[in-house]
């Protein structure tokens, strides 16, 4: 299993929400790059980024600081947050970013999103989040009328290589992951899935490894010391001796 630390950018700086809710902000740091080189230290291999500014407008005013990750922090990058044309899908990976992550587009637009993952590939993730479920978008602050069935369902049928997908309810709470929705999701449908949202503890990641989910994101409770990363990368691969 891969582990994703996440880094969530605001006005520049590292921030962590609490379910979402953009009044309920805790900023863990000023320097980005900094966060990511102790990731890399720690022996990660990719670096989960999100643009909270452009998940709410769909610009892009974190372009730079996403750049510098992908060119200085050694990680592999994979961005979403405000992502809804080919043009600054091009932009993202012209500078080095690993794989861009759709969201918002992926409800609204669902013949754009096929077109780009037959375009792009593997470079193409989604990300669904979810509130209840329904399908968040505009940065969580809206809930469409979407199932998450019916996205997974139509995101197999175009060929996404994978889906990062985010239960609102448990993100930055600190109390666990919603297992059930992973085992099940990853019974149901083949594409490689990230979970996202409340691993919160080795126990969370050592659950998740064994239902053989792809990767696992771990953002605040790195920035609270709930889980040492270092000790999740090896945890992850323990499995595959």
């Amino acid at each position: 299993m891969k582990i994703f630390p996440a880094i969530d950018l605001r006005d520049g700086k590292v921030v962590r929400l609490l379910k979402g809710d953009y009044d309920k902000m805790t900023v863990y740091g000023e320097d980005p790059l900094a966060a990511a080189k102790k990731f890399a230290a720690a022996g990660a291999e990719f670096l989960h980024v999100v643009d909270l500014d452009g998940a709410k407008d769909g610009e892009t005013p974190n372009f730079e600081t996403v750049k510098r990750l992908a060119q200085e922090s050694g990680l592999k990058v994979e961005i979403g947050g405000g992502i809804r044309d080919e043009e600054t899908i091009k932009k993202y990976l012209d500078v080095g970013v690993y794989r861009v992550i759709l969201g918002t587009i992926a409800v609204k637009d669902p013949e754009f999103t096929s077109r780009v993952i037959s375009k792009y590939g593997s470079r193409i993730a989604v990300g669904v989040d979810i509130s209840g479920r329904n399908v968040a978008i505009h940065g969580w602050t809206e809930v469409s009328e979407i199932s998450v069935d019916e996205i997974f369902a139509k995101l197999c049928q175009d060929g996404v290589s994978c889906i990062i997908c985010t239960d609102i309810s448990k993100d930055g709470a600190m109390e666990g992951t919603n297992r059930q929705l992973y085992q099940e999701l990853s019974e149901k449908y083949p594409v490689e899935i990230v979970a996202s949202g409340g691993v919160s503890s080795m126990g969370d990641v050592l659950a998740l490894r064994e239902m053989s989910v792809y990767g696992a994101i771990i953002g605040k409770a790195l920035y609270t010391g709930d889980i040492d990363l270092a000790e999740a990368i090896v945890q992850s691969k323990e499995a595959d001796k």
